[in-house]
Protein backbone atom coordinates (compact mmCIF):
# COMPACT_ATOMS: atom_id res chain seq x y z
CA UNK A 1 0.00 0.00 0.00
CA UNK A 2 1.39 3.41 -1.05
CA UNK A 3 2.45 5.69 1.78
CA UNK A 4 1.93 9.44 1.95
CA UNK A 5 5.59 9.89 1.05
CA UNK A 6 5.17 7.75 -2.07
CA UNK A 7 2.10 9.73 -3.12
CA UNK A 8 3.94 13.00 -2.62
CA UNK A 9 6.82 11.77 -4.76
CA UNK A 10 4.32 10.81 -7.46
CA UNK A 11 2.84 14.32 -7.37
CA UNK A 12 6.37 15.76 -7.68
CA UNK A 13 6.80 13.87 -10.96
CA UNK A 14 3.55 15.36 -12.27
CA UNK A 15 4.69 18.94 -11.63
CA UNK A 16 8.30 18.54 -12.90
CA UNK A 17 9.40 19.89 -16.29
CA UNK A 18 11.15 17.19 -18.36
CA UNK A 19 13.47 19.80 -19.89
CA UNK A 20 14.92 21.57 -16.85
CA UNK A 21 14.07 18.78 -14.34
CA UNK A 22 12.70 21.38 -11.92
CA UNK A 23 9.23 22.38 -10.71
CA UNK A 24 7.07 24.03 -13.35
CA UNK A 25 7.46 27.78 -13.77
CA UNK A 26 4.52 29.24 -15.76
CA UNK A 27 3.52 25.76 -17.02
CA UNK A 28 2.05 25.42 -20.51
CA UNK A 29 0.41 22.36 -22.04
CA UNK A 30 0.72 21.62 -25.78
CA UNK A 31 -1.61 19.64 -28.04
CA UNK A 32 -0.07 16.21 -27.29
CA UNK A 33 -0.84 16.68 -23.57
CA UNK A 34 2.70 17.13 -22.29
CA UNK A 35 3.50 20.16 -20.14
CA UNK A 36 6.66 22.23 -19.79
CA UNK A 37 7.87 25.52 -18.34
CA UNK A 38 6.95 28.33 -20.72
CA UNK A 39 10.62 29.47 -21.00
CA UNK A 40 11.94 25.91 -21.45
CA UNK A 41 9.53 25.21 -24.30
CA UNK A 42 10.37 28.52 -25.95
CA UNK A 43 14.13 27.78 -25.90
CA UNK A 44 13.54 24.22 -27.07
CA UNK A 45 11.54 25.35 -30.10
CA UNK A 46 14.03 28.07 -30.99
CA UNK A 47 17.14 25.90 -30.70
CA UNK A 48 15.74 22.48 -31.63
CA UNK A 49 16.53 20.66 -34.86
CA UNK A 50 12.76 20.10 -35.39
CA UNK A 51 10.86 23.29 -34.50
CA UNK A 52 7.36 23.03 -32.94
CA UNK A 53 7.74 19.37 -31.99
CA UNK A 54 7.16 18.04 -28.49
CA UNK A 55 10.51 17.76 -26.67
CA UNK A 56 9.24 14.61 -24.97
CA UNK A 57 7.30 12.57 -27.55
CA UNK A 58 8.49 14.44 -30.73
CA UNK A 59 4.88 14.80 -31.97
CA UNK A 60 4.36 17.95 -34.03
CA UNK A 61 2.31 20.61 -32.25
CA UNK A 62 -0.86 21.95 -33.87
CA UNK A 63 0.46 25.50 -33.70
CA UNK A 64 3.85 27.17 -33.54
CA UNK A 65 2.62 29.66 -30.96
CA UNK A 66 3.48 29.10 -27.29
CA UNK A 67 0.20 28.26 -25.43
CA UNK A 68 -1.05 30.29 -22.50
CA UNK A 69 -0.17 29.39 -18.92
CA UNK A 70 -2.09 26.38 -17.55
CA UNK A 71 -3.57 27.95 -14.42
CA UNK A 72 -4.77 24.71 -12.81
CA UNK A 73 -1.32 23.13 -13.26
CA UNK A 74 0.36 26.24 -11.84
CA UNK A 75 -1.89 26.07 -8.71
CA UNK A 76 -1.13 22.34 -8.34
CA UNK A 77 2.60 23.06 -8.65
CA UNK A 78 2.47 25.69 -5.87
CA UNK A 79 0.48 23.33 -3.63
CA UNK A 80 2.86 20.39 -4.08
CA UNK A 81 5.90 22.66 -3.61
CA UNK A 82 4.43 23.81 -0.30
CA UNK A 83 3.77 20.24 0.82
CA UNK A 84 7.26 19.18 -0.21
CA UNK A 85 8.79 22.12 1.67
CA UNK A 86 6.91 21.20 4.86
CA UNK A 87 7.92 17.58 4.45
CA UNK A 88 11.53 18.60 3.86
CA UNK A 89 11.58 20.73 7.00
CA UNK A 90 10.26 17.82 9.02
CA UNK A 91 12.77 15.48 7.39
CA UNK A 92 15.74 17.80 7.88
CA UNK A 93 15.84 16.84 11.52
CA UNK A 94 16.21 13.20 10.48
CA UNK A 95 19.35 13.87 8.40
CA UNK A 96 22.22 13.16 10.72
CA UNK A 97 25.97 13.04 10.67
CA UNK A 98 26.95 9.43 10.00
CA UNK A 99 29.94 9.75 12.32
CA UNK A 100 28.42 11.49 15.37
CA UNK A 101 24.69 10.75 14.81
CA UNK A 102 23.90 14.45 15.27
CA UNK A 103 21.72 16.73 13.12
CA UNK A 104 23.50 18.96 10.56
CA UNK A 105 23.40 22.50 11.87
CA UNK A 106 26.40 24.11 10.15
CA UNK A 107 27.89 24.43 6.66
CA UNK A 108 31.64 24.72 5.87
CA UNK A 109 32.10 27.39 3.20
CA UNK A 110 35.69 26.25 2.45
CA UNK A 111 34.93 22.55 1.91
CA UNK A 112 31.26 23.06 0.85
CA UNK A 113 30.12 20.31 3.25
CA UNK A 114 27.43 19.95 5.93
CA UNK A 115 28.67 19.65 9.53
CA UNK A 116 27.27 18.75 12.92
CA UNK A 117 28.43 20.61 16.03
CA UNK A 118 31.02 17.90 16.81
CA UNK A 119 32.41 17.99 13.25
CA UNK A 120 32.74 21.78 13.45
CA UNK A 121 34.94 21.41 16.54
CA UNK A 122 37.43 19.11 14.81
CA UNK A 123 40.92 20.52 13.89
CA UNK A 124 40.34 20.03 10.16
CA UNK A 125 37.67 22.74 10.19
CA UNK A 126 39.31 24.94 12.83
CA UNK A 127 40.34 27.73 10.44
CA UNK A 128 37.41 27.38 8.03
CA UNK A 129 34.50 29.75 7.61
CA UNK A 130 31.29 28.22 9.03
CA UNK A 131 27.66 29.30 8.54
CA UNK A 132 24.28 28.17 9.86
CA UNK A 133 22.45 25.84 7.49
CA UNK A 134 19.59 28.34 6.97
CA UNK A 135 22.00 31.21 6.20
CA UNK A 136 24.14 29.08 3.84
CA UNK A 137 21.07 27.83 1.95
CA UNK A 138 19.80 31.41 1.57
CA UNK A 139 23.15 32.56 0.18
CA UNK A 140 23.29 29.55 -2.12
CA UNK A 141 19.88 30.35 -3.60
CA UNK A 142 20.98 33.94 -4.24
CA UNK A 143 24.08 32.71 -6.05
CA UNK A 144 22.03 30.34 -8.18
CA UNK A 145 19.60 33.12 -9.10
CA UNK A 146 22.50 35.40 -10.04
CA UNK A 147 24.09 32.64 -12.10
CA UNK A 148 20.80 31.99 -13.86
CA UNK A 149 20.54 35.69 -14.70
CA UNK A 150 24.06 35.70 -16.18
CA UNK A 151 23.36 32.56 -18.18
CA UNK A 152 20.18 34.15 -19.54
CA UNK A 153 22.15 37.17 -20.80
CA UNK A 154 24.77 34.94 -22.42
CA UNK A 155 22.02 32.89 -24.04
CA UNK A 156 20.43 36.01 -25.52
CA UNK A 157 23.80 37.16 -26.90
CA UNK A 158 24.50 33.71 -28.36
CA UNK A 159 21.03 33.65 -29.99
CA UNK A 160 21.63 37.10 -31.52
CA UNK A 161 25.03 36.02 -32.88
CA UNK A 162 23.54 32.79 -34.19
CA UNK A 163 20.74 34.68 -35.94
CA UNK A 164 23.24 37.16 -37.42
CA UNK A 165 25.53 34.51 -38.94
CA UNK A 166 23.47 34.51 -42.11
CA UNK A 167 24.64 38.07 -42.84
CA UNK A 168 28.25 38.32 -41.53
CA UNK A 169 29.51 41.74 -40.53
CA UNK A 170 32.79 41.05 -42.42
CA UNK A 171 32.72 39.40 -45.84
CA UNK A 172 35.74 37.15 -45.40
CA UNK A 173 35.00 35.16 -48.55
CA UNK A 174 35.30 38.26 -50.69
CA UNK A 175 38.42 39.54 -48.92
CA UNK A 176 40.24 36.19 -49.15
CA UNK A 177 39.31 35.89 -52.82
CA UNK A 178 40.74 39.36 -53.43
CA UNK A 179 44.01 38.43 -51.69
CA UNK A 180 44.41 35.31 -53.84
CA UNK A 181 43.62 37.38 -56.94
CA UNK A 182 46.44 39.74 -55.97
CA UNK A 183 48.76 36.79 -55.52
CA UNK A 184 47.78 35.31 -58.89
CA UNK A 185 48.33 38.69 -60.58
CA UNK A 186 51.71 39.08 -58.89
CA UNK A 187 52.84 35.61 -60.00
CA UNK A 188 51.66 36.25 -63.56
CA UNK A 189 53.66 39.48 -63.67
CA UNK A 190 56.71 37.70 -62.23
CA UNK A 191 56.33 34.96 -64.84
CA UNK A 192 56.28 37.53 -67.66
CA UNK A 193 59.36 39.26 -66.24
CA UNK A 194 61.12 35.89 -65.96
CA UNK A 195 60.32 35.03 -69.59
CA UNK A 196 61.60 38.45 -70.69
CA UNK A 197 64.88 37.82 -68.86
CA UNK A 198 65.05 34.39 -70.47
CA UNK A 199 64.70 35.94 -73.96
CA UNK A 200 67.38 38.52 -73.18
CA UNK A 201 69.75 35.83 -71.89
CA UNK A 202 69.12 33.68 -74.97
CA UNK A 203 69.86 36.64 -77.27
CA UNK A 204 73.00 37.44 -75.29
CA UNK A 205 74.08 33.79 -75.50
CA UNK A 206 73.54 33.76 -79.26
CA UNK A 207 75.48 36.99 -79.61
CA UNK A 208 78.33 35.60 -77.50
CA UNK A 209 78.50 32.37 -79.51
CA UNK A 210 78.28 34.33 -82.74
CA UNK A 211 81.16 36.53 -81.62
CA UNK A 212 83.16 33.44 -80.66
CA UNK A 213 82.56 31.91 -84.10
CA UNK A 214 83.66 35.14 -85.83
CA UNK A 215 86.79 35.27 -83.70
CA UNK A 216 87.68 31.69 -84.66
CA UNK A 217 86.97 32.39 -88.32
CA UNK A 218 89.14 35.52 -88.32
CA UNK A 219 91.97 33.66 -86.58
CA UNK A 220 91.74 30.82 -89.13
CA UNK A 221 91.99 33.27 -92.02
CA UNK A 222 94.87 35.07 -90.34
CA UNK A 223 96.76 31.79 -89.80
CA UNK A 224 96.16 30.74 -93.41
CA UNK A 225 97.45 34.07 -94.66
CA UNK A 226 100.49 33.92 -92.40
CA UNK A 227 101.48 30.55 -93.86
CA UNK A 228 101.81 32.12 -97.32
CA UNK A 229 104.10 34.96 -96.15
CA UNK A 230 107.86 35.07 -96.69
CA UNK A 231 109.95 33.49 -93.95
CA UNK A 232 111.07 36.74 -92.36
CA UNK A 233 107.56 38.20 -92.31
CA UNK A 234 106.18 34.98 -90.87
CA UNK A 235 108.71 34.89 -88.08
CA UNK A 236 108.16 38.58 -87.43
CA UNK A 237 104.48 37.97 -86.64
CA UNK A 238 104.63 34.44 -85.21
CA UNK A 239 104.87 35.55 -81.58
CA UNK A 240 101.73 37.64 -81.93
CA UNK A 241 99.88 34.86 -83.77
CA UNK A 242 100.79 32.18 -81.25
CA UNK A 243 99.80 34.41 -78.33
CA UNK A 244 96.46 35.26 -79.88
CA UNK A 245 95.79 31.61 -80.72
CA UNK A 246 96.52 30.55 -77.14
CA UNK A 247 94.19 33.25 -75.84
CA UNK A 248 91.35 32.18 -78.13
CA UNK A 249 91.82 28.49 -77.34
CA UNK A 250 91.78 29.24 -73.58
CA UNK A 251 88.32 30.73 -74.02
CA UNK A 252 87.06 27.62 -75.82
CA UNK A 253 85.39 26.06 -72.77
CA UNK A 254 83.55 29.25 -71.91
CA UNK A 255 82.60 29.70 -75.54
CA UNK A 256 81.12 26.19 -75.86
CA UNK A 257 79.75 25.48 -72.36
CA UNK A 258 77.05 27.91 -71.21
CA UNK A 259 76.86 29.27 -67.69
CA UNK A 260 74.03 28.11 -65.45
CA UNK A 261 71.20 30.62 -65.48
CA UNK A 262 69.30 31.62 -62.38
CA UNK A 263 65.63 32.59 -62.49
CA UNK A 264 64.26 33.06 -58.93
CA UNK A 265 60.63 32.01 -58.48
CA UNK A 266 58.87 33.87 -55.61
CA UNK A 267 57.27 31.60 -53.04
CA UNK A 268 58.66 28.38 -54.54
CA UNK A 269 60.75 27.36 -51.52
CA UNK A 270 57.87 28.08 -49.12
CA UNK A 271 55.56 25.88 -51.19
CA UNK A 272 58.07 23.02 -51.43
CA UNK A 273 58.75 23.05 -47.69
CA UNK A 274 55.10 22.17 -47.08
CA UNK A 275 55.91 18.61 -48.24
CA UNK A 276 59.35 18.41 -46.62
CA UNK A 277 60.34 15.00 -45.22
CA UNK A 278 62.83 13.92 -42.58
CA UNK A 279 65.43 11.50 -44.03
CA UNK A 280 67.96 9.25 -42.32
CA UNK A 281 70.77 7.38 -44.06
CA UNK A 282 70.81 3.59 -44.06
CA UNK A 283 74.23 2.15 -43.04
CA UNK A 284 73.23 -1.22 -44.49
CA UNK A 285 72.74 0.37 -47.92
CA UNK A 286 76.09 2.16 -48.14
CA UNK A 287 79.36 1.62 -49.98
CA UNK A 288 82.40 0.71 -47.82
CA UNK A 289 84.09 3.76 -49.38
CA UNK A 290 81.87 6.23 -47.51
CA UNK A 291 81.58 7.10 -43.81
CA UNK A 292 78.18 7.81 -42.23
CA UNK A 293 77.79 9.90 -39.07
CA UNK A 294 76.36 8.41 -35.87
CA UNK A 295 73.15 10.44 -36.17
CA UNK A 296 72.69 9.10 -39.76
CA UNK A 297 72.35 12.66 -41.06
CA UNK A 298 75.64 13.10 -42.98
CA UNK A 299 78.11 11.16 -45.14
CA UNK A 300 81.66 11.79 -46.35
CA UNK A 301 84.22 10.05 -48.56
CA UNK A 302 86.39 7.44 -46.86
CA UNK A 303 90.11 6.94 -47.35
CA UNK A 304 89.45 3.78 -49.37
CA UNK A 305 87.78 5.69 -52.22
CA UNK A 306 90.13 5.27 -55.17
CA UNK A 307 89.70 8.20 -57.53
CA UNK A 308 89.11 7.12 -61.11
CA UNK A 309 86.77 9.03 -63.40
CA UNK A 310 83.90 11.30 -62.47
CA UNK A 311 81.31 9.47 -64.57
CA UNK A 312 78.30 8.25 -62.60
CA UNK A 313 78.61 4.70 -63.90
CA UNK A 314 82.05 4.44 -62.29
CA UNK A 315 80.98 5.99 -58.97
CA UNK A 316 77.39 4.88 -58.61
CA UNK A 317 78.08 2.45 -55.83
CA UNK A 318 80.27 4.80 -53.77
CA UNK A 319 77.15 6.18 -52.17
CA UNK A 320 74.51 5.67 -49.51
CA UNK A 321 70.73 5.27 -49.69
CA UNK A 322 68.15 6.28 -47.08
CA UNK A 323 65.99 4.23 -44.76
CA UNK A 324 62.93 5.94 -46.25
CA UNK A 325 61.38 4.44 -49.40
CA UNK A 326 58.71 6.30 -51.40
CA UNK A 327 56.04 4.85 -53.67
CA UNK A 328 53.46 7.66 -53.73
CA UNK A 329 52.80 11.32 -52.92
CA UNK A 330 55.11 14.34 -52.95
CA UNK A 331 58.36 14.71 -51.00
CA UNK A 332 61.00 17.40 -50.65
CA UNK A 333 64.38 17.42 -48.88
CA UNK A 334 67.41 19.71 -48.72
CA UNK A 335 71.12 18.86 -48.67
CA UNK A 336 74.08 20.97 -47.53
CA UNK A 337 77.04 20.46 -49.94
CA UNK A 338 79.04 23.52 -48.89
CA UNK A 339 82.12 21.49 -47.88
CA UNK A 340 82.27 19.32 -51.00
CA UNK A 341 83.98 20.27 -54.30
CA UNK A 342 82.38 17.28 -56.06
CA UNK A 343 79.20 15.39 -55.26
CA UNK A 344 76.19 13.54 -56.70
CA UNK A 345 72.66 13.24 -55.38
CA UNK A 346 69.28 12.15 -56.68
CA UNK A 347 67.19 8.97 -56.55
CA UNK A 348 67.62 5.23 -57.08
CA UNK A 349 64.79 3.36 -58.82
CA UNK A 350 65.50 -0.40 -58.72
CA UNK A 351 62.55 -1.31 -60.95
CA UNK A 352 64.04 0.63 -63.90
CA UNK A 353 67.40 -1.17 -63.73
CA UNK A 354 68.44 -3.07 -66.84
CA UNK A 355 70.86 -5.95 -67.07
CA UNK A 356 73.41 -4.25 -69.34
CA UNK A 357 73.68 -0.91 -67.58
CA UNK A 358 73.22 -0.77 -63.78
CA UNK A 359 73.04 3.04 -63.87
CA UNK A 360 69.75 3.10 -65.78
CA UNK A 361 68.13 3.05 -62.34
CA UNK A 362 69.75 6.37 -61.31
CA UNK A 363 68.60 9.95 -61.84
CA UNK A 364 71.31 12.30 -60.58
CA UNK A 365 72.55 15.85 -60.37
CA UNK A 366 76.33 16.06 -60.05
CA UNK A 367 78.78 18.87 -59.28
CA UNK A 368 82.23 18.30 -60.82
CA UNK A 369 85.42 20.26 -61.28
CA UNK A 370 87.06 20.49 -64.71
CA UNK A 371 90.35 22.34 -64.77
CA UNK A 372 89.59 25.65 -63.04
CA UNK A 373 85.80 25.65 -63.47
CA UNK A 374 82.91 23.89 -61.72
CA UNK A 375 80.05 22.30 -63.66
CA UNK A 376 76.56 21.05 -62.85
CA UNK A 377 75.59 18.00 -64.86
CA UNK A 378 72.64 15.62 -64.92
CA UNK A 379 72.65 11.89 -65.46
CA UNK A 380 70.86 11.09 -67.62
CA UNK A 381 69.93 14.41 -69.16
CA UNK A 382 71.37 17.29 -71.12
CA UNK A 383 72.43 19.71 -68.39
CA UNK A 384 76.15 20.63 -68.57
CA UNK A 385 76.58 24.18 -67.31
CA UNK A 386 79.38 26.10 -65.68
CA UNK A 387 78.63 27.72 -62.34
CA UNK A 388 80.20 30.90 -60.98
CA UNK A 389 80.85 29.25 -57.62
CA UNK A 390 79.78 26.31 -55.54
CA UNK A 391 76.07 25.87 -54.91
CA UNK A 392 75.95 25.47 -51.10
CA UNK A 393 72.49 23.98 -50.69
CA UNK A 394 70.43 21.78 -53.00
CA UNK A 395 66.69 21.13 -52.74
CA UNK A 396 65.26 17.91 -54.20
CA UNK A 397 61.56 17.59 -55.07
CA UNK A 398 59.94 14.26 -55.95
CA UNK A 399 56.39 13.80 -57.24
CA UNK A 400 55.57 10.16 -57.79
CA UNK A 401 52.31 10.38 -59.78
CA UNK A 402 53.70 12.66 -62.52
CA UNK A 403 57.19 11.11 -62.55
CA UNK A 404 58.83 14.43 -61.65
CA UNK A 405 62.27 14.92 -60.08
CA UNK A 406 63.50 18.51 -59.72
CA UNK A 407 66.64 20.09 -58.24
CA UNK A 408 66.75 23.63 -56.82
CA UNK A 409 69.36 26.16 -55.77
CA UNK A 410 67.82 26.84 -52.35
CA UNK A 411 69.66 30.09 -51.58
CA UNK A 412 68.82 31.55 -55.03
CA UNK A 413 65.22 30.21 -55.03
CA UNK A 414 65.79 29.01 -58.59
CA UNK A 415 65.32 25.79 -60.54
CA UNK A 416 68.47 23.95 -61.66
CA UNK A 417 66.97 21.08 -63.64
CA UNK A 418 63.82 18.94 -63.81
CA UNK A 419 63.32 15.37 -64.97
CA UNK A 420 59.72 14.73 -65.98
CA UNK A 421 57.53 11.78 -66.99
CA UNK A 422 59.82 9.20 -65.39
CA UNK A 423 57.86 5.90 -65.46
CA UNK A 424 57.72 5.22 -61.71
CA UNK A 425 55.88 2.01 -60.87
CA UNK A 426 57.53 0.84 -57.65
CA UNK A 427 59.74 2.12 -54.83
CA UNK A 428 62.09 5.13 -54.99
CA UNK A 429 65.05 5.69 -52.63
CA UNK A 430 67.01 8.97 -52.20
CA UNK A 431 70.69 8.65 -53.23
CA UNK A 432 73.75 10.52 -51.90
CA UNK A 433 77.39 10.36 -53.04
CA UNK A 434 80.00 12.69 -51.41
CA UNK A 435 82.52 12.59 -54.26
CA UNK A 436 84.56 11.62 -56.07
CA UNK A 437 87.17 13.32 -53.89
CA UNK A 438 89.81 15.55 -55.49
CA UNK A 439 93.37 14.30 -54.86
CA UNK A 440 95.30 16.50 -52.47
CA UNK A 441 92.19 18.04 -50.89
CA UNK A 442 90.22 17.14 -47.76
CA UNK A 443 86.48 17.34 -48.34
CA UNK A 444 83.86 17.66 -45.63
CA UNK A 445 80.52 15.84 -45.28
CA UNK A 446 77.30 15.96 -47.27
CA UNK A 447 74.63 16.89 -44.70
CA UNK A 448 70.86 16.32 -44.64
CA UNK A 449 69.34 19.62 -43.54
CA UNK A 450 66.97 19.55 -40.52
CA UNK A 451 63.30 19.66 -41.45
CA UNK A 452 62.41 22.33 -38.86
CA UNK A 453 65.31 24.63 -39.76
CA UNK A 454 65.92 26.85 -42.79
CA UNK A 455 69.69 26.56 -42.36
CA UNK A 456 72.01 23.65 -41.82
CA UNK A 457 74.11 23.34 -38.70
Amino acid sequence: MATAKDKLQGLQGEITCSICRSYFSEPVTISCGHSFCRTCLSWSWRLGATPSSCPECRQMAQTTEIPGVNGRLAELTDLVKQLCSENLQSAEGQRQCARHKLTFKLFCEDDQTLLCVRCAQSPEHGAHQLSLVEEAAHNCRKKLQLLQSHLGKHLEEAEELHAGEEIPAVDWHWMITEEFNKLHQFLMEEELRCFERLKQDERAEQDRLSQHVHTLQDLMLELQGAGDQPNVDLLWEVKHLLGRSASVLSQRAKGVSPELREYPIPGMMEMLRRVRVDLTMDPTAASPCVIISEDLKSVKAGEGWQVGTSHPEDCAFHAVLTEQVFSSGRQYWEVDVTQLPQWMLGIYTPHLRKRRDPCDSLFLLSHVKKEKDYYLQTYPGSLNCRVKGRVPRIGVYLEYSSGTLAFYNVLRHSLIYEFHSIPFTESIIPFFSPGPPIPGTKAGPMILCPVKSHSCL
